[in-house]
């Protein structure tokens, strides 16, 4: 096989191939309304973007040195917590620049020929979005090395002995890569982000500016008490404060006067099963069961997800963070542990002195 004839074959298989991740990506999901709803909540510019004010500031100075280069910015790579607005970041980005976005994810980069189809239809200056980019997988990761460095991707043409690796020029872009889990990247892949940020949870008093918006957009009438009810069972996540004042607002207009006052937020989070520390009903059943059934701990984390009927992964990931951010629960190398806050808020008198030596040294099962 001649080479032209090898590069216009890798060339129309990667036109080919982002055509489809593009079709894939751009589909609507059938009666997604709440995603709908919270796209519309989202901020579209950096100057509305609400909190991290240290992060908004860095990423200011190198979107300003980019537009005043004419250069695309260097990668940013986006750390935290789920909900704390790393998308809405990577979308601002791009509407900072001027630019478009393609937002795709870890897990749907299989295959190294995902990932050179994508980067291989980008428009020079584009942004490209990976959410959850620790769970890339490595024959994309370690195509993406070359994308981000050098902008050039190397298509395989052929099978064995016959095959031909093709080098396709890549125009600039600028990747944002989001993490909830940023141990997990690799050291590689975390060396090649010229900027690098984590986000941290949001106070009551920011989330109580996030609520106040978002009711505006959403023509929500909603008192600062009302606010600042649902702000404090937040979790310190915006993502959730709009999904609560939603919530809330569904319940004012059925059963009050359309109005959210500081009751009405209370009645309606008492419906929905919020308590006043943000927990739900997941949360109080790892409590309960870590208290009344196994004495306040410690026992394993695969012994607590089962008496929960839950699965490991989601107790681990979906619970835990809060319930030790918050000081109720306590991880130790021979297992979780029930603090005297968590007995408290269930009611219950503390138990004597608990040793629980707070070292995260993994889970004893």
């Amino acid at each position: 096989m001649s080479d032209d004839l090898a590069r216009r074959e890798a060339e129309e298989l990667a036109r080919r191939s982002a055509e489809l991740v593009a079709e894939v990506i751009a589909r609507p999901e059938a009666g997604d309304e709440e995603r709908l709803v919270e796209a519309a909540l989202r901020p579209k510019r950096l100057e509305e973007f609400i909190g991290q004010e240290r992060v908004r500031e860095q990423l200011s100075l190198v979107l300003e040195s980019a537009r005043r280069r004419g250069r695309p910015p260097d990668h940013v790579l986006l750390s935290g917590a789920p909900g704390l607005g790393k998308t809405s970041l990577a979308m601002i980005i791009a509407a900072e620049l001027g630019t478009g976005i393609r937002i795709t994810s870890g897990p749907a980069l299989e295959r190294a020929g995902d990932l050179a189809a994508l980067v291989s239809s980008l428009s020079e200056g584009e942004v490209l979005f990976i959410d959850e980019i620790h769970r890339i997988a490595r024959p994309a990761e370690e195509l993406l090395y070359v994308a981000m460095e050098d902008f050039r991707v190397d298509v395989v043409v052929g099978k064995g002995a016959g095959a031909t690796a093709i080098p396709l020029e890549v125009a600039p872009f600028t990747l944002v890569g989001a993490t909830t889990r940023s141990g997990l990247l690799t050291g590689p892949l975390r060396d090649r982000f010229g900027f690098t940020a984590h986000m941290e949870p949001y106070t009551p008093a920011e989330l109580e500016r996030v609520i106040a918006r978002s009711a505006g957009l959403l023509e929500v009438p909603i008192d600062a008490a009302g606010a600042a009810e649902i702000a404090g069972r937040s979790r310190g996540t915006p993502r959730i404060a709009n999904r609560l004042l939603r919530r809330v607002r569904d319940f004012a207009e059925v059963r009050a006067d359309g109005a959210v006052t500081r009751g009405v937020a209370r009645e309606a989070l008492a419906v929905y099963d919020v308590d006043e520390l943000g927990l739900d009903r997941l949360d109080r059943a790892v409590l309960e069961a870590l208290v009344h059934r196994f004495g306040g701990g410690p026992v394993g984390l695969s012994t607590l997800a089962v008496a929960v009927s839950e699965e490991a992964e989601t107790v681990e990931e979906v619970c835990e963070p809060f319930l030790v951010r918050t000081g109720l629960v306590v991880r130790t190398p021979r297992g979780r542990v029930a603090t005297p806050a968590a007995w408290r808020h269930l009611g219950l008198r503390p138990p004597g002195p608990v040793d629980v030596l707070p070292l995260d040294l993994g889970d004893a099962g």
